[in-house]
Parts: structure tokens; sequence; C-alpha cells
């Protein structure tokens, strides 16, 4: 499952972004493409398994799923479409560009103060 391994990058990261800070995460969101390969559902089975014995393991787990959106060389409309068919769906043209739904990105991390005494 190559989920777990990108939920260890993903803390990893997370780590560091709270050392630099000097906090503790309260909560972390990604945002999954439906073309980026990972599996939303899977992702948040292995977190609680690689967030186990970390700084983060209080910490929850948001994933975003990100529509896969396709813009127009003809017609030039952006639109959601289905991940298994690219056309325009304002023309039905098939010379697409893909304008997302194939990220993996690591959206936002809500930290909180250490209380220091």
């Amino acid at each position: 499952m190559h989920e777990l391994s990108v939920c260890q990058a993903v803390i990893a990261q997370v780590e560091q972004i709270a050392r630099q800070h000097d906090a503790r995460v309260a909560s972390i969101t990604v945002r999954i493409g439906s073309l980026s390969g990972v599996e939303s559902a899977l992702l948040q089975r292995a977190y609680p398994l690689a967030v186990a014995g970390t700084a983060l393991s209080r910490a929850r787990l948001v994933i975003d799923v990100a529509p896969v959106r396709v813009r127009c060389r003809s017609c030039f409309a952006e639109t959601i479409v289905e991940p298994n068919r690219l056309l325009c769906g304002v023309c039905g043209e098939w010379r697409t560009d893909l304008v997302s739904g194939d990220e993996l990105l690591l959206a936002s991390v809500e930290l909180e103060r250490n209380q220091h005494v």
C-alpha cells in the first residue's frame, strides 16, 4: 500500500513545519485529485498507523478530494469532468488540457502554539 509511504512523507513535512513554528499540529488537510493515483479511503486508513508514536498522533487528517477539471482548446470553457471522460462539458471536444485532478497537495496545516511553563 503506497498510501502509507505517502502518509509518512506528509508527516515528515508537517513535523518540520511544526518544529519551525514551535507548535503542535491540530489538523492536516491534504488535497487529492482523482487522477493522482492515491486512494483517499486507503490514505485515511493508513494515517493512524503512520502517526502512531509521532508528535502528530493527535492531529486530525482532513482529505479534500479535488475534481477533475479540463479546459477546452476549442471553446476555452473550463468544466468538471469524469476521470475517465476528459471531454469538454460544453461543446464535447476531445482536445482538452487537464487543469486539476491529478494533484496530491498538503493544502493546510492547523497549528496550536505550545504552552511553555
